[in-house]
């Protein structure tokens, strides 16, 4: 291929990378909503163009404003061949995004951490959860699904989010006099990163924090309830994994949260969803939001 120099032409691995999607996304994205036809060289390999990158970017920027996939493939492309003049420019986030996604794919400890730390500083710990963080490990574990990323890349990124947000939590300032709010991943449960930025979200929100790591010993919550005599705890179960390997855990908790009624428990996160039809919860509240809390 000998690209134009008045119109240049990108490889699918080259709009990976100025998109933040992956490579199986973006053959997704095509055949599924039709959102760009890629040229194609002799070879079968894809080229594209300034225009397709703008049209992927336009889905995905509405997919992560919540639209369906199918609402914003038709949004972005009711604008192709807009004048692109009115294209927006590249947020400072978006830019931080493909430079994070670039050092975890090439498994580099140090650039990710200098990254997270130029962002957290730059745009404050509210817009750096919000924009930076929670969809970082959304392309993370894309990437890891599709299998574009192996486990010790997958494995890497999330650690250094993980140390990231632990670090942030045992500096972050608080009153003397704040209510203090447990978070606790339920036994068996070893995803404690939604934990670590829930809790940060609410101390911003004025609650003072303690948690409760991965997958905590069988009696180490009531434990830590009694020891701390917290105003609420919110459990967590990402995974369905506490449910299978104790079907007597809820009940056991449940019942403990009956005899202190002047604490408040929630239990939330993707498991406790699918498994909500089984618990019969008397004293422990489901949460939908943390808006509940």
């Amino acid at each position: 291929m000998k690209p134009s120099s008045e119109t240049p032409t990108y490889t699918i691995k080259q709009v990976a990378d100025q998109t933040g999607l992956s490579r199986q996304v973006l053959r997704k994205w095509e055949e599924r909503y039709d959102i760009v036809v890629p040229e194609r060289l002799e070879n079968g390999y894809r080229i594209y163009h300034n225009e397709d990158i703008r049209l992927f970017l336009l889905m995905k920027r509405y997919a992560e404003e919540g639209f369906a996939l199918s609402q914003a493939s038709e949004m972005a492309k009711s604008q192709k061949h807009s004048n692109l003049s009115t294209e927006p420019e590249e947020s400072y986030a978006d830019k931080i995004l493909q430079e994070l996604l670039r050092h975890g794919k090439n498994c580099d400890e140090l650039e990710l951490n200098f990254s997270l730390q130029a962002a957290y500083h730059r745009l404050g710990l509210e817009q750096y959860l919000t924009e930076i963080v929670i969809p970082f490990l959304k392309n993370v574990g894309d990437n890891w699904a599709t299998g574009e990323w192996d486990e010790y890349q997958e494995g890497l990124a999330s650690l250094v989010v993980r140390d990231q947000l632990v670090q942030i939590r045992r500096n972050f300032q608080y009153r003397d006099n704040a209510p203090l709010l447990l978070g606790a991943c339920l036994p068996h449960e070893s995803h404690e990163i939604p934990v670590h930025i829930i809790l940060l979200q609410l101390m911003l929100k004025g609650w003072r924090t303690a948690m409760i790591g991965s997958s905590p010993a069988a009696g180490a919550i009531q434990s830590f309830v009694e020891k701390i005599r917290p105003t609420k705890v919110l459990l967590s179960a990402s995974t369905t994994l506490p449910f299978e390997k104790n079907p007597f855990l809820m009940k056991e908790l449940d019942d403990f949260a009956e005899k202190h009624p002047n604490t408040e428990f929630y239990l939330g996160g993707y498991g406790s969803v699918i498994w909500s039809d089984q618990l019969e919860l008397q004293h422990i509240r489901l949460l939908g939001s943390i808006d509940e809390i």
